[in-house]
């Protein structure tokens, strides 16, 4: 999984005012969990841009007054009204410990069914896995390429040694459901097909 670095400096004081400051200069109070104790910061709002704003996922490289820690992004706090960030949580990586994450699903192929008029509904654009950081991928890929109107793509369809779905294994992820213009074309091609094996049926009679 690609890398995005946040360079930060330890906070001092975690009070109420000490926060407050810290925003009113642009910077973002940060929190990492998952170590031995948590690790307060401050990082530039901007430096959250590429991470935050962005259907991607990334694991971030948090530079803190020298020390390097890799993270996922846990949790963020928007402002109700400005949506500036208030706060991130992230959560350590370790090379020996599975995490879980949401990677989004990306669809690949082209469908029978909804050249034929059907809807395609994208029920979930992105997936919980559970792997171990060398693991997580950037991106899942559905194929479509095989639904037919009334198809269903499922989570079980997408299996993968390197991780594991924290979905049951009836979970849709697409499917391709009816509409009006989809129903009268299927009719017309049922009609075409009984007439050409009606036809078929006449010449093998002669």
């Amino acid at each position: 999984m690609k890398s995005i670095t946040i360079k930060g400096s330890k906070r001092e004081s975690v009070g109420k005012v000490a926060t407050k400051a810290l925003r009113n200069a642009g910077m973002v109070p940060c929190v990492i969990y998952g170590g031995n104790e948590p690790v307060h910061f401050s990082a530039e709002e901007k430096a959250f841009k590429k991470l935050v704003y962005t259907p991607d996922v990334f694991t971030a490289s948090l530079e803190v007054d020298g020390q390097k820690t890799t993270a996922i992004l846990q949790d963020i706090q928007f402002h109700p009204v400005s949506d500036r960030i208030l706060h991130v949580d992230f959560y350590q990586l370790f090379d020996d410990k599975e995490v879980t994450m949401n990677i989004p699903v990306k669809l690949t192929g082209t469908s029978p069914g909804v050249l034929n008029g059907g809807s395609l509904r994208f029920t979930n654009r992105k997936l919980k896995v559970k792997a171990m950081p060398a693991n997580l991928p950037d991106f899942i890929a559905a194929d479509i390429s095989g639904l037919k109107i009334g198809s269903k793509l499922l989570v079980t369809s997408l299996f993968n040694d390197a991780y594991t779905f924290m979905h049951p294994d009836n979970t849709v992820v697409v499917q391709v459901r009816t509409s009006r213009n989809a129903t009268a074309e299927e009719e017309e091609a049922e009609e075409e097909t009984t007439e050409e094996a009606t036809e078929t049926a006449a010449s093998a009679v002669e």
